[in-house]
């Protein structure tokens, strides 16, 4: 335990105004290192990586027709930096030019275990709402809607003859959520 007052802090940024492009430290004590500061830049947001595709962290529902239908419940959303990231660096600060916290290093993308050219963070914006979450709720709070989609691409769009490529694609609704009361 640290007996100590008046600490720094580091000042929270605001992840949703990340910019691509934009220059980042991630800061960590990666590989049993001391603290090591490395620099990136940011080169993607909103990114999934597909490790919360595990079945223990999806919920089941049922389907309109009675279907059981898996739905994932976990949220991936990363900043994408090439920040160089190792084994460590997990739970260590993303942070801008300003010095601000933007987020919180998570993940990398490495076919052998250490950098190869992508970080991950969670953005600072989505941890927040988490702490505040366990802070009034004891658990984390999120909206449901209730539906399975897919991402619309090129090859959906052409075989449901959609004309805009952007948007999710609802497969079904969730009997009882929010998506089957409003009438989707």
């Amino acid at each position: 335990m640290l007996n100590a007052t008046n600490l720094p802090i580091v000042k929270m940024g605001d992840s949703d105004n990340v910019q691509i492009g934009e220059w980042v430290l991630a800061v960590g004590y990666p590989l049993s290192l001391q603290s090591t500061v490395t620099a990136g830049i940011v080169s993607a947001k909103g990114r999934q990586i597909g490790i919360l595709g595990d079945p223990q962290q999806q919920q089941r529902g049922f389907g309109n027709g009675g279907e059981e239908l898996p739905i994932n419940t976990g949220i991936e959303s990363f900043i994408q930096t090439d920040a160089v990231i190792n084994k460590g660096n997990s739970g260590g600060a993303l942070v801008n030019a300003r010095g601000e916290l933007i987020g919180i290093n998570s993940a990398i993308a490495s076919p052998t275990g250490v950098y190869a050219g992508y970080g991950f963070a969670i953005p600072i914006n989505l941890a927040k709402k988490i702490l505040d979450d366990f802070k009034e709720f004891g658990s984390v709070k999120r909206g449901f809607i209730g539906v399975t989609f897919t991402e619309i691409n090129e090859a959906l769009r052409i075989d449901k003859g959609i004309e805009d490529i952007n948007g999710l694609y609802v497969q079904n609704t969730v009997k009882g959520g929010a998506a089957e009361a409003a009438g989707l």
